[in-house]
């Protein structure tokens, strides 16, 4: 055990090092600009992307890097379903919560067919989909052990959806005070559009408190689509494998066993969820948990970075970004017609 742990020492302290300085990267942004244009776990990735691609960490670095970008995210999204609450999610009142379940779903059925009709690879196609439909960085990093994704196409799909993100948060408001929409419509949009959920809150300011308040309450019920998207792919996960995959790896093909439907870390999200839900975490123990979650996202990102060659990433940049934007039009659009629907004022 003693020896296990000795060798994962290395990696988990090069992931933390990189974390820190994304960290500092991010404070002297605040300091330049007054404001965060990259939040420091795309930084992060970033980095560590920028050092692979000058330098190839040994094998004695290898066991703690792999660690950092599998083990510690898995265990992040366990946490994160600590600031998942029902009393919450139920006060936007059914009608908008069904409206918003059917935006995920089909956002991520339309993003994920336009993405293969583009050219990206089944698991790459997913990961877009999923970012853009759901909750960007934090969906496609939990979902991409589940489909088996590596670490290049997780690092491509958060590149960009990161910086479209980014161009999202500045945008969405001159959209919605062009457009004339009030609090409660522009909330509902910009909840349903924004990736992060520090994203959500900084688009949503300029309109208002009622828009702030609907933006996050919204975000929150796209933050738990994420499990039960879990639970779907990894259904569907051997079949989003490109032809011939699973026969070169030996893994037989048909239904995947049943230990394998439902991921350990998804079923720590939906019972950390219910157990918020029932009042059994006390505010003041469930915002470290989350900022314990945020922080080793970010190692992991890191982690994932280190492991990134830059050069396949850039290969697969072009096909990327067309698929995040189209995806991001696509819920765009889903999103106004929801609006319109349910009728908001």
């Amino acid at each position: 055990m003693a020896t296990a742990f000795t060798d994962l020492v290395p990696g988990i302290a090069l992931s933390v090092v990189v974390t820190l300085a994304a960290a500092g990267l991010a404070w002297l942004e605040v300091g330049l600009f007054g404001k965060a244009w990259l939040e420091t776990l795309v930084i992060a990735i970033l980095l560590g992307t920028a050092i692979r691609s000058l330098w190839t960490p040994s094998q004695r670095w290898q066991p703690g890097i792999a660690f950092s970008g599998k083990i510690l995210l898995e265990i992040a999204v366990v946490l994160l379903g600590a600031s998942v609450s029902a009393g919450t999610v139920l006060a936007l009142g059914t009608g908008m919560l069904v409206g918003i379940v059917a935006v995920v779903a089909i956002a991520i059925a339309a993003a994920f067919a336009i993405g293969r009709l583009i050219g990206l690879g089944r698991r790459m196609a997913m990961l877009v989909a999923c970012g853009n439909a759901i909750c960007g960085n934090s969906a496609i990093a939990a979902i991409a052990p589940v489909i088996g994704a590596d670490s290049e196409e997780v690092a491509a799909s958060i590149a960009f959806t990161a910086v479209l993100g980014v161009v999202v948060v500045l945008g969405l408001p001159l959209i919605g005070i062009a457009a004339g929409m009030s609090g409660l419509q522009f909330g509902a949009l910009a909840g349903l559009t924004v990736y992060a959920v520090p994203q959500v809150i900084a688009a949503a300011a300029p309109l208002g408190a009622v828009a702030v308040k609907t933006a996050t309450l919204v975000k929150l019920v796209r933050v738990v689509m994420l499990g039960p998207v879990c639970v779907v792919l990894s259904l569907v996960a051997p079949y989003l494998a490109e032809k011939g995959e699973r026969r070169e790896a030996g893994e037989p093909s048909g239904f995947p066993p049943l230990h394998k439907l439902v991921p350990w870390f998804v079923i720590g999200f939906v019972v950390l969820a219910g157990v918020r839900s029932l009042g059994w975490i006390p505010a003041p123990v469930g915002q470290p948990m989350n900022t314990v979650a945020t922080a080793l996202t970010i190692i992991a990102m890191a982690a994932l970075g280190l492991g990134v060659d830059v050069r396949t990433v850039a290969r697969a940049g072009g096909r990327v970004t067309l698929g995040v934007v189209a995806a991001l039009f696509v819920i765009v659009a889903l999103s106004f017609a929801l609006i319109a629907v349910a009728g908001l004022g």
